[in-house]
C-alpha cells in the first residue's frame, strides 16, 4: 500500500489514507484543498509538521523518529502543472536529465526510447517551445518515467489541454499506466475525468479527507451531504425517520413515504439526507407491466427541462413532498415519446437501491 499521513499548519493538512500499489489513483477537490500540497510532500518537496509515508513499507518519512528521505532518493516521479520543461534544452536533453547516473554514451538512446514510448519519438530534437501543449506533457511525462519510478505523481496533468488533446491523453495514460503495471497518484479538480481514469479516489477539501474508496462506490454512494456536494449530485433532500425493518430503512419525505436497503441501525435524532443519483431516478410509463419491481412511484409535475446535447436533466415537484425539487436525467429521445416537457404530470420510480442516506 501507498499510505500517506500528513499534518501541516500553512497550508493546512490533516489527512491519513491508504491506496492500492499498482493502480491509478485520484485525488479530486476544488482549489485550494490541498491536492499539490499533498503530492509535494509525497515527493519530499514540502516539509511538513508531521508526516509518516510509506511505499509498499518502505518508509520515505517519519517525522516521529526525524527520519526524512531526500527527494532524491524517493523511487518517484513527479510532473507538476507546468511540466518544468528546461527551455534551452531539447525534448531528448530534458529527459537526459533524469539519466545523468548512466554513461553518456547510453543517456541519448535511453532518452529516446521514452521518447517513443510516450509517442513522440519523432519530436527529439525539438524544443519546449517548439511543442504543442500535449507534446511538452508527453515530454515531461518521458522525463519522469525514465527515472523507472515505483510511484508516478501527476500534478492536474490535463488542465492546460484543449478538450480534445485532454481526452486523447487519457487514454495514453491508461494505456501507459496498464502496459507498465506501475502506481500513479493524481490530483485533479475534474471529477469526470477521476471518474474516468482512477481505480481508487479521495475526496479533499479544505486539507481534510472527506471520503475515500474505490472509484465505482464513491460514485454511485457518497457517504456525506459534504462527499454528495463536491461529487455534484443535483438531488439532496431532508427527510425524517419512519421506522426500520430486516429489509431496509423508510423514510418520511413530507407526507411520501421512501424505502432505503441502508441506513443507520437506531432512529437519529435529526432529520436524515438523502440523494438519489438523476440516472437512477426513473420515468414511469402509465402502461408498465411490473411496476412493483421498481420500489416506490410517485406521481410528480415537470417545472423546467434543460436539453443539454445527448442527454436532458429534467426538474420535477414530487406531490406531497414538501415541495423539494427533484431532478432525473432523460434522453432527448424519451422526452418526446412521453411528452415531457414544462408543466406536464408524469410518475417516476426511486427503488430502495438507489436511495443513499447521508451523514
Amino acid at each position: 500500500m501507498l499510505s500517506i499521513r500528513i499534518e501541516h499548519d500553512a497550508p493546512t493538512l490533516g489527512v491519513d489514507f491508504e491506496l492500492p500499489i499498482g493502480t491509478l489513483s485520484a485525488i479530486v477537490g476544488p482549489s485550494g484543498s490541498g491536492k499539490t500540497s499533498v503530492l509535494r510532500a509525497v515527493a519530499g518537496l514540502l516539509a511538513t509538521r508531521h508526516s509518516l509515508i510509506s511505499f509498499d513499507n518502505d518508509i520515505w518519512a517519519d517525522t516521529g523518529t526525524r527520519y526524512v528521505r531526500p527527494p532524491h532518493q524517493r523511487p518517484l516521479g513527479f510532473v507538476s502543472q507546468t511540466f518544468g520543461l528546461f527551455p534551452h534544452l531539447t525534448a531528448t536533453e530534458n529527459v537526459e536529465t533524469a539519466l545523468i547516473h548512466r554513461p553518456r554514451r547510453e543517456r541519448r538512446r535511453e532518452a529516446q526510447s521514452y521518447l517513443d514510448l510516450v509517442g513522440i519519438g519523432g519530436l527529439a530534437a525539438r524544443r519546449p517551445s517548439e511543442l504543442s501543449g500535449g507534446q511538452g506533457q508527453r515530454v515531461a511525462m518521458a522525463r519522469a518515467l525514465a527515472r523507472k519510478p515505483r510511484l508516478l505523481l501527476l500534478d492536474e496533468p490535463f488542465s492546460a489541454l484543449d478538450h480534445s488533446t485532454r481526452k486523447r491523453l487519457r487514454v495514453e495514460l491508461k494505456r501507459l499506466q496498464n502496459s507498465l503495471a506501475m502506481t500513479v497518484l493524481f490530483v485533479t479538480h475534474d471529477l469526470d475525468e477521476a471518474a474516468e481514469l482512477s481505480q481508487t479516489m479521495v475526496l479533499l477539501r479544505r486539507g481534510q479527507v472527506v471520503q475515500q474508496g474505490p472509484t465505482r462506490e464513491l460514485l454511485r454512494r457518497p457517504s456525506t451531504v459534504e462527499a454528495a456536494r463536491l461529487m455534484n449530485f443535483a438531488n439532496l433532500a431532508k427527510a425524517q425517520w419512519a421506522g426500520s425493518d430486516t429489509s431496509g430503512i423508510t423514510l418520511r419525505w413530507g407526507d411520501v413515504l421512501l424505502r432505503a436497503e441502508t441506513g443507520p441501525k437506531s432512529q437519529p435524532d435529526d432529520p436524515i439526507y438523502w440523494t438519489i443519483r438523476t440516472s437512477d431516478v426513473f420515468l414511469v410509463k402509465d402502461d408498465h407491466p411490473n411496476e412493483s419491481s421498481l420500489g416506490t412511484i410517485l406521481s410528480a409535475e415537470v417545472i423546467e427541462v434543460i436539453e443539454m446535447g445527448s442527454s436532458a436533466l429534467v426538474s420535477v415537484v414530487v406531490a406531497r413532498s414538501g415541495g423539494e425539487i427533484l431532478r432525473l436525467q432523460l434522453r432527448p429521445g424519451a422526452l418526446h415519446r412521453h411528452n415531457v416537457s414544462k408543466g406536464s404530470k408524469i410518475r417516476i420510480a426511486l427503488h430502495a437501491q438507489a436511495v443513499v442516506l447521508l451523514r
